[in-house]
């Protein structure tokens, strides 16, 4: 199988929801106001509740309650409501991939902790539409899971990574691609935009390709992700990649607050996604 046909497989069993689809149209839509937003996304209580609780989380910041799902758009736009609704789409994910392939605590707090660390770097580096680096960062290691649930017994050996093989060329020996690489091929059949498949896709490669920003952003913030699930394993200095930081006007100490921010919140915004599992 290639990294298509995991893709494709993984969409007859987990697709998006048909409401991601609709709030798409509407965004697209010239006439769309904001009550036909809130009527779409209200239909799921379980949706309403888990958005109103990432909307009032550290991801965005804001001071004051977001109550309503109204308040929530018109406080941070429809962008960045579609871009939640694919965040409870990854929640959701949990309970059709669960299985004993991986480790599920390190795979979740690894794609949260490189969508916070994706976040603030994209902020100190003055990258605009910064939810989308976020959306990216949460997703980026989709793959894995369903590499889990369709082939587990090569996802138990891709996680036999360590500090002389990186966990991307152990999956390149294993599969001949990446877990990246699936990910990007399942977020183009759901039709996500371009922007957020892009780093995706290239970010492994962030050393030897000039792309754009993002790429870069992505590369450092996954390194970040690593080390802080396996700081026993992994050096700062074996692992990041320091020259993607002067294209991006970054500092070293711009990484530290990046790692210190998405060590701080990510606990939190873990207990949102998965309750059942980061409950025990």
């Amino acid at each position: 199988m290639n990294a298509q046909d995991y893709a494709l497989q993984a969409n007859g069993s987990f697709a998006l929801p048909d409401a991601c689809f609709k709030v798409k149209a509407l965004m697209a839509a010239d006439s769309s106001e904001i009550s036909d937003f809130a009527d779409v996304i209200g239909i799921d209580p379980s949706m309403t509740s888990r958005l109103l609780q990432i909307a009032n989380s550290a991801i965005y910041s804001f001071p004051g309650e977001i109550s309503t799902i109204s308040r929530a758009i018109t406080i941070i736009g429809t962008k960045a409501i579609y871009n939640m609704m694919l965040v409870d789409v990854a929640a959701s994910a949990f309970k059709h991939f669960e299985n004993q392939a991986i480790d599920l605590k390190r795979f979740w707090r690894m794609s949260i902790y490189c969508g916070l660390a994706s976040k603030n770097l994209a902020i100190s580096a003055g990258i605009r539409d910064i939810e989308r680096l976020f959306v990216a960062g949460l997703l980026q290691n989709f793959g894995e899971l369903l590499v889990a649930k369709i082939s587990p017994d090569v996802a138990v050996e891709c996680e036999k990574y360590n500090e002389n093989q990186l966990p991307w060329s152990l999956q390149e020996q294993a599969l001949g691609f990446t877990y990246t690489d699936v990910s990007a091929n399942l977020l183009k059949i759901w039709q996500l935009p371009e922007k957020i498949i892009l780093p995706i896709r290239h970010f492994n490669a962030a050393s030897s390709i000039e792309i754009n920003k993002d790429v870069k952003i992505l590369n450092l913030a996954s390194r970040l992700a690593l080390i802080d699930s396996h700081p026993d394993e992994f050096l700062f200095e074996d692992v990041i990649d320091e020259s993607l930081c002067k294209p991006l006007n970054l500092s070293s100490d711009d990484l530290i607050q990046a790692a210190e921010f998405a060590e701080k919140e990510a606990t939190s915004i873990l207990s949102i996604m998965n309750p059942k599992l980061f409950s025990k």
